[in-house]
């Protein structure tokens, strides 16, 4: 799978989360609740040559995910040591899993009120992946203007390239 693909159906799985927003965190496409409290950071490469993510999980998941699948899972740099857990993707990859693995990050961070959001919808034969219908990209934040036309960088940008948008452009979806 094409790694655009693989970026494309982590994006998917977590702004199907009600009031999940997409910006770029540390150069990488990373997804917060409300605009606030990471969940999950897309790692291209980051600190290793290995393609997955980072995210925050329940108590006990990092120990038992690395200990079960040490090829699948790590404990990455940085936030590691607060229980965070790595996800390699460069491997034959269970996006059931996967999913499970995101909506287990999101509860950890969300507030109750939008836990109790998704297990309303869960309850009522809802799903916690993608919905049909797509994210929608807005424009860059007014600091952002003066990069070219419709305040975007120039299309050479590689951080356009390879994510789609340019910095500090956000991408939204509420639940």
């Amino acid at each position: 799978m094409r790694e655009a693909e693989i970026l494309k159906r982590v994006r998917r799985r977590c702004l199907a989360l009600p009031e999940a927003t997409e910006r770029l965190s540390h150069g990488e496409p990373t997804w917060f609740v409300r605009d606030r409290k990471v969940f999950v950071t897309y790692a291209d490469r980051h600190h290793d040559d290995r393609l997955g993510f980072w995210c925050a999980a329940p108590p006990g998941a990092q120990q038992a995910r690395v200990a079960a699948e040490p090829g699948r899972y790590f404990v990455p740099p940085y936030v590691g040591g607060r229980g965070w857990l790595g996800v390699h993707l460069d491997v034959p990859v269970d996006w059931d899993e996967v999913a499970d693995v995101v909506t287990d990050a999101y509860r950890t961070v969300a507030p109750r009120r939008l836990v109790a959001a998704l297990d309303e919808r869960l309850a009522a034969g809802g799903s916690a992946g993608p919905r049909p219908r797509r994210a929608q990209r807005l424009s860059a934040p007014r600091a952002m203007t003066g990069f070219g036309v419709a305040g975007r960088l120039p299309a050479s940008s590689s951080l356009i390239a390879r994510t789609g948008y340019p910095p500090g452009a956000r991408t939204s979806r509420t639940g």
